[in-house]
């Protein structure tokens, strides 16, 4: 079934929203196929986010990954992040087949304005970058640990761990 003259006006309207949007920040994006737009987040956590917004027939569909499957924990993560989803706008907390972390939203096509895709991606930026080490420390304190551990005991650098320090020195195994 075709689209109808409206529907095909309000979603033409949005993705063109969602353009201006991203072109007004110096932020990397791409439209790989018409009205689907990449776009990746900078943040000082999480370093990278990379973002899909898609225009669909009713609203703007947002996609961001946040974590790959954590290793341990599962419960504490899931219900961590279940509890977070209670404070947040626009987007939640959500786990593919594969167990990877991810921020999903919908929002209505007709609320889709310049000023709300910058809402839209500073809730995905927000939520990613301050979720990050929590995650992280819940879901691969192990992995971190030997991490620690491994480069303590060569003279390797740790700055890439400092953000554990504290729950590192503090809790030795």
């Amino acid at each position: 079934m075709a689209d109808r003259p409206e529907t095909t006006t309000v979603r033409d309207s949005a993705a063109q929203a969602v353009r201006d949007a991203l072109s007004a920040t110096d932020l990397e994006w791409d439209e790989p196929r018409d009205q689907v737009f990449t776009v990746t987040l900078p943040g000082t956590r999480k370093l990278q986010t990379p973002c899909q917004l898609q225009v669909g027939e009713h609203a703007l569909a947002v996609h961001a990954f946040v974590a790959r499957h954590v290793d341990e924990n599962h419960e504490a993560v899931y219900r961590w992040l279940l509890e977070r989803n209670l404070r947040m706008y626009a987007v939640a907390f959500a786990v593919d087949h594969n167990g990877d972390i991810y921020l999903d939203g919908r929002i209505s096509l007709r609320a889709v304005d310049v000023d709300e895709v910058d809402r839209l991606l500073g809730s995905v930026l927000t939520y990613a970058d301050e979720s990050f080490n929590t995650i992280l420390e819940l879901g691969f304190a192990t992995s971190i640990r030997k991490e620690w551990e491994w480069r303590k005991s060569r003279g390797e650098p740790t700055n890439n761990l400092e953000a554990f320090r504290g729950w590192l020195e503090r809790d030795p195994g």
